[in-house]
């Protein structure tokens, strides 16, 4: 133990043992009691299912170590006389700390309150995912400019003076930052009015991808091919969007063409073995199978039908069987495929012709 002699700054050694003890106690006494405090909480939210404890649990958590010391030194030093502007200047750094703490605090509530309510949304409600997300990110912006303004507060800013000066140069701050405010206006908007949700397959002009993040400035998508596309909000919302993932059901044309030598009698019965094609997958609806024109190599069909799915992979699978299906009723019977061919016709001295055999047009 050090003599009273011994004297430090002005101040004797056992003020300072007395101010570095009660530093330590207080930093050893606030991480005992945060320590106690999770632990206690992580043993209540095994045993039961209420979603708050784990709220309060994780504000605890977010109870920073830095903190806890700072608290301990300023408790210390309220025993050592120090003078005026030191006084003022550890109460002015002791009240950022405690402010930011708070934030931290408010942060970590505010995600757990969003969190617990996301939740008890049905999980296929794909569009309070946009929602929450969008209001997590408003509720820190809003805490956190509110610290800001309290600690200026706290540093001697006059915050009425300051926020009438926001006023003088709001025009020239808006000019300034009239994109990025466009794109801020633009994701309220997506969140609001949900012109498509995270999980929505959409397409922006050539580019189309799944959508993964809503966030203030951009949107992210994930293309067919993996790479990430990235849109401003404004960008997106001044583009025509097409959303395929509010489609119901997938409306599919496409066409057959068989050979001019094909029979009348078979034509006829074409358009009800392409129907039959059809109504043996499932899930469609089929809606029509005509005799729809004559090309130049081709008798041609067009079929009509509906999946009752927004998945392209449905689809595809579907359209493979019905082409499948179509090629073995068509061998069956003796129908052919049409391809494009041209008939040389060969004349002869004497007048009469010769019909080459037809060949594959190149």
């Amino acid at each position: 133990m050090l003599p009273d002699s011994v004297v430090l700054a002005g101040i004797p050694s056992s003020v300072w043992l007395r101010a570095a003890g009660v530093a330590a106690a207080s930093v050893a006494g606030a991480l005992l009691v945060r320590a106690l405090l999770v632990s206690r909480l992580d043993d209540i939210s095994r045993r039961t299912t209420n979603p708050w404890d784990d709220v309060l649990t994780d504000v605890i958590r977010s109870t920073r170590i830095s903190a806890v010391v700072f608290g301990g030194v300023f408790a210390g030093l309220q025993l050592l006389p120090l003078s005026s502007a030191a006084e003022a200047w550890t109460s002015g750094a002791a009240a950022m700390a405690l402010l930011l703490q708070v934030a931290l605090w408010c942060t970590a509530a505010a995600r757990g309150v969003i969190a617990v309510h996301r939740e008890r949304r049905p999980v296929e409600d794909r569009s309070t995912a946009t929602m929450f997300a969008a209001l997590s990110i408003a509720a820190q912006v809003l805490i956190w400019t509110v610290v800001l303004l309290l600690a200026l507060d706290t540093l001697g800013v006059n915050i009425t003076a300051f926020v009438a000066s926001l006023g003088v140069g709001g025009v020239a701050i808006a000019l300034a930052t009239q994109k990025i405010l466009g794109d801020l206006f633009a994701s309220l908007a997506i969140v609001l009015d949900k012109p498509f949700v995270i999980g929505d397959f959409i397409a922006v002009g050539e580019l189309m991808g799944t959508v993964e993040h809503v966030g203030l400035k951009t949107t992210r998508l994930r293309s067919l091919s993996g790479e990430q596309l990235v849109f401003s909000n404004s960008d997106l919302l001044d583009s025509r969007l097409r959303n395929y993932g509010r489609m119901q059901e997938r409306r599919v044309v496409f066409h057959v063409g068989v050979t001019y030598q094909t029979p009348r009698e078979l034509l006829e019965r074409i358009p009800g073995m392409l129907r039959g094609a059809i109504e043996s997958q499932a899930p469609v609806r089929f809606d029509r199978a005509h005799l729809a024109s004559f090309n130049d190599f081709a008798i041609d069909f067009e079929v009509v039908y509906f999946v009752k799915s927004a998945e392209y992979n449905v689809y595809m699978d579907i359209q493979q069987l019905v082409n499948l299906s179509v090629h073995a009723q068509f061998e069956e019977a003796g129908a052919e495929f049409a391809y494009p061919t041209q008939t040389l016709l060969l004349q002869r001295a004497a007048g009469s012709t010769a019909r080459a055999r037809p060949y594959t047009a190149a």
